[in-house]
């Protein structure tokens, strides 16, 4: 594991929430993100950031990692931000990481568990009776145990720090409308609807710690695989939203920052899809 420190630190103390309080204060808050070096990890990351949020940025690339923290300094200056290169599937690593993020901030207030990969194919392919091929165990695992597992993981073990360094704290975990279920992501499917149930469990279940939990479904956001796409392609799945376009990654990072600071939203699924799954 490795971890980058980027600090222009703050003089101001975190302050501490309480049960009186009707939002969270984002100023000084120290906010975990996974997947946080790119795309909608990354859009939020800036998000929280201008708000004041202190950051840890965890990813696997540890490239990526440097060069986006690097940029998130640049772009917020007076704001602490730190880097942690963690593979989220391995659980000692997950325990160590947070460990070093108390030592790191001495607290966490919020986590977002962004981190997921896909990797779509049809549950099996069959013609005139004949099964050509299947999806495999491997490629089915390998996205429940990044999106659903590693989401667990971290989910506990940032509980487990607010707890530890009395922080009244937020989870929010990053699912999507194919949680319904969509063709050819049996696996992905599967895995946001199950972090989708976990956000709604632990809602119920952290509240005695004055921990809130919620989940955000994105439909179809605008990234670097859609902008990849033939234009036609991208007219024809943009006219198939019903306001007409794709979705913006700053449109879900302010959705993330409308959770953490109201401290009514607890234990809810928002869509942010355009009307797509209606």
């Amino acid at each position: 594991m490795a971890r980058w420190t980027f600090p222009v630190f703050l003089s101001i103390l975190a302050l501490g929430q309480n049960d009186s309080e009707v939002s969270m204060e984002l100023t000084n808050k120290v906010v975990v993100i996974t997947g946080g070096a790119g795309g909608l990890g990354l859009a939020m990351a800036n998000e929280l950031a201008a708000a004041g949020a202190k950051l840890a940025i965890i990813d696997s690339d540890q490239d990526k990692l440097e060069n986006s923290c690097a940029d998130l300094a640049g772009a917020n200056p007076g704001v602490e931000i730190q880097g942690y290169a963690v593979d989220i599937t391995d659980e000692e690593d997950v325990m160590a990481v947070f460990q070093y993020i108390l030592e790191d901030f001495g607290q966490v207030n919020v986590l977002i568990n962004n981190a997921g990969i896909l990797r779509d194919g049809m549950l099996l392919k069959a013609k005139d009776g004949v099964v050509s091929d299947r999806m495999s165990l491997q490629q089915f695992s390998s996205v429940i145990d990044v999106n659903l597992a590693g989401s667990f993981l971290c989910g506990r073990e940032a509980a487990a720090a607010m707890i530890t360094s009395k922080q009244a704290g937020v989870i929010i975990n990053i699912s999507s409308i194919a949680r319904a279920g969509n063709v050819g992501q049996s696996n992905y499917s599967a895995s946001k609807a199950g972090v989708a149930a976990m956000a709604v469990g632990w809602a119920k279940e952290l509240s005695r710690y004055n921990i809130r939990a919620a989940a955000i479904a994105p439909g179809v956001i605008a990234t670097d695989m859609t902008a990849a796409m033939k234009p036609e392609a991208l007219a024809r799945l943009s006219q198939m939203v019903p306001v007409g376009r794709l979705g913006e990654a700053q449109e879900v990072a302010k959705t993330a920052r409308f959770i953490i600071e109201n401290d009514y939203i607890n234990g809810r699924v928002i869509e942010i899809d355009g009307g797509l799954s209606m």
